[in-house]
């Protein structure tokens, strides 16, 4: 039976590679979070002595707050990326839970029920998880505010119930620590998540912004070769009309030159097609590196025996290049790493082997690039081997045979 990997379960556990996933991850520790605070409740009530009435209000009071950090925690990130509304009310509810238990353990010190050292442990713990949530839901300043307000209002509770001294202290000290560092990580969380959906949003906009400059380009080179022409044949046309009205024999003449005006735009149009269609393997290379390192990918080339391949086998390379370029853009959105080696296998084939990480579960070679580039191939009689392994990673391989020129 195989065993699965690291790798293999972070796929099965976050899903598809991209910003989904990490903003599942961000959610799910969160939820571990909240799994903490229900257990270090459970553990102060287990060491103590305090009967009956005081675990059980405990343990429902915190697992009731657990409960709705969670949901706050998730509304206030999808509100932080602008995916959701603002979570007054789970803050309010939140909010009122927190002073609940600020208010009860304060109770229980003053009756003489629990300890100072029990207090100090319990508010400490109250107040660092409370101020994660308010502050992403709330927004910096609103929600440091509530933040604050709600640790000055425990705090005095605390020393109006009976703590003082250097118990007072120590809870004050480690409350102006821990609740700012628990605030602004919660605001990093956010701003990592945000900063990954938006990096990946303009990995794709570059990507499609690349194909829309390509098709411009060709759009005006056409416009180039057939507006003139076009003209002049739609002139000449209708002047050699007019003539074989007239019984003239000049419109044959005037025909001539159309028909010759038409073979020459079909020259141009080849030539137009022709220069679309063949990729030089060097640009090819330079720009995919360019392309891939503005996108934050580290792109790593070894050229090989670029220089003595033939024009056609440079081309034919030089496509693949270009294409599988675009699939890193478009279909690798995790991707971190490019490399591109061209080397011979044997004296008489030419191998372009391309792997790059980051690729989502969706199944490689399901579009028409690939298929598309195989039909270039085997005009070369040349093969395109694909495969996706663990974590990502996606190898494509061409092989392209060819001769050194004697």
């Amino acid at each position: 039976m195989s065993t699965m990997s690291v790798e293999d379960w972070v796929e099965r556990l976050g899903g598809p590679d991209g910003p989904s996933r990490y903003r599942r991850y961000a959610v799910s520790s969160v939820g571990f979070m909240s799994v903490c605070e229900v257990g270090l409740w459970t553990v102060w009530v287990v060491r103590g002595d305090f009967g009956v009435l005081v675990p059980a209000t405990v343990l429902v009071l915190g697992v009731t707050h657990a409960g709705v950090q969670l949901l706050l925690w998730r509304s206030a990130l999808y509100h932080y990326l602008a995916l959701g509304p603002r979570p007054h009310r789970l803050v309010v509810v939140y909010t009122a839970v927190t002073l609940a238990m600020a208010a009860w353990g304060c109770l229980l010190l003053s009756s003489g029920r629990i300890e100072d050292n029990d207090l100090t442990a319990y508010m400490l713990w109250l107040l660092m998880f409370y101020a994660g949530p308010p502050v992403l839901g709330l927004g910096p300043r609103a929600g440091a505010a509530l933040v604050a307000v709600v640790s000055v209002a425990s705090l005095a509770g605390a020393a109006m119930a009976g703590l003082s001294g250097e118990t007072l202290v120590l809870l004050i000290g480690a409350t102006a620590v821990m609740v700012p560092f628990m605030a602004a990580a919660s605001l990093a969380s956010g701003w990592g998540v945000r900063l990954v959906e938006e990096l990946v949003a303009a990995r794709e906009t570059q990507a499609r912004l690349a194909v829309a400059e390509e098709r411009l380009r060709f759009g005006r080179d056409l416009h180039d070769v057939l507006g003139r022409n076009l003209a002049v044949v739609a002139l000449k046309s209708e002047l050699a009309a007019q003539l074989a009205r007239r019984g003239r024999p000049e419109a044959v003449d005037h025909m001539e030159e159309v028909q010759n005006i038409a073979r020459e735009s079909q020259r141009e149009i080849r030539s137009v097609v022709r220069g679309y269609r063949t990729a030089d393997l060097h640009t090819e290379l330079a720009g995919a590196r360019s392309v891939l390192e503005a996108a934050a990918i580290d792109c790593r080339i070894e050229y090989g025996p670029a220089d003595r391949l033939p024009a056609d086998v440079q081309s034919g390379l030089g496509w693949v290049v270009r294409e599988a370029t675009t699939n890193v853009l478009r279909h690798a959105p995790g991707a971190s790493r490019c490399t591109m080696s061209l080397r011979t296998a044997g004296p008489t084939t030419a191998l372009l082997v391309m792997e790059n990480d980051g690729v989502s579960a969706a199944e490689p070679g399901t579009g028409t690039g690939l298929a598309g580039l195989k039909e270039r191939l085997s005009a070369l009689n040349g093969t395109l081997a694909f495969e996706q392994h663990s974590g990502g990673v996606f190898r494509l391989t061409a092989r392209i045979p060819w001769e050194e020129a004697e």
